[in-house]
């Protein structure tokens, strides 16, 4: 079976002790290989980016999940990113060796035993959902957690597999099959929410801006700042400058610069370079230029 990649993202970012329990799980194992992870406070949320056979992912990615609704309760969560569950969501990303056909067998598959074994509701988006509705991840759980017990107690929105109310305290996961995203952070020099959310509103596709971009205004407020958080779901199509220069250009009509930039979790090096030829205005730069890819 070919190589995934999958960046589960756990609802916990206040407690190093919590992620390193769950981090372990993904380390020294056989055919899986650990690449990154991050934390942010104020988002409580942890990022976790694995790599390797597509069976041994999946074994790795339960361990973790097991330990997630050990260790985390969504009853006493609070954290500026929407989520609705302690493994809030796991996508799986298809690299070498495998089709998407098969990727999304094996998300239903791990599904089935998320929902069996640890008696989570299961939501599928992406290339795995199964109705159109749900192909969407912020469609799939808007409003978080309390917006979707809310309707499954109506008898509304009620998940793909598994039972038809949360997990007393590790709440629903969402698995799918998605091409490469970057998450992609720009910090503003201001504590203003409102100017945040208004520019997310602009540079959104769904706002009329750029296209697979998605996009929140966010408070940070143990750095007593705001952040514009996106998901951007087409980098080749839509790079990271033409972003980041959006962002810059409509934070101007408020009198606000950017402090700084995040990317959480990989990134594909064409897409770094996209942006880097662009600043040095580099002319016919060849990924073959850089000596530590043939290192």
């Amino acid at each position: 079976m070919g190589k995934i990649l999958s960046s589960p993202n756990f609802s916990e970012g206040s407690s190093p002790q919590i992620l390193e329990e769950i981090v372990s799980l993904a380390r020294n194992k056989k055919n899986v290989k650990l690449i990154d992870y991050s934390s942010d406070a104020d988002h409580n949320r942890s990022v976790v980016s694995i790599i390797g056979e597509a069976e041994a992912v999946i074994e790795v990615l339960l361990e973790m999940s097991r330990k997630a609704v050990s260790l985390i309760n969504l009853n006493n969560h609070k954290g500026q990113h929407p989520r609705c569950g302690a493994i809030d969501v796991i996508p799986l990303i298809p690299l070498q060796g495998i089709s998407l056909e098969e990727c999304v067998r094996i998300a239903h598959k791990l599904g089935e035993r998320l929902a069996e074994e640890l008696g989570l509701p299961v939501y599928f988006y992406g290339e795995a959902a199964f109705r159109e509705e749900r192909r969407d991840l912020s469609d799939v759980r808007r409003g978080g957690l309390e917006a979707m017990a809310e309707d499954m107690r109506q008898g509304k929105r009620l998940p793909d597999i598994g039972p038809p109310s949360p997990h007393p305290t590790a709440g629903c996961v969402i698995v799918g099959v998605r091409d490469f995203l970057v998450a992609f952070n720009v910090n503003l020099a201001t504590s203003n929410l409102d100017i945040a959310r208004r520019i997310a509103s602009l540079v959104r596709e769904r706002g009329g801006g750029l296209v697979g971009v998605k996009a929140l205004g966010i408070d940070l407020p143990s750095r007593g700042k705001v952040q514009v958080s996106m998901n951007i779901t087409m980098p080749l199509k839509t790079p990271l400058y033409r972003v980041l220069e959006l962002v810059k250009l409509e934070a101007k009509r408020y009198g606000v610069e950017v402090e700084s930039t995040e990317i959480v979790g990989p990134v594909p090096l064409k897409v770094l370079i996209e942006t880097l030829s662009y600043y040095l205005s580099l002319r016919d730069f060849k990924i073959e230029q850089i000596v530590d890819i043939h290192i």
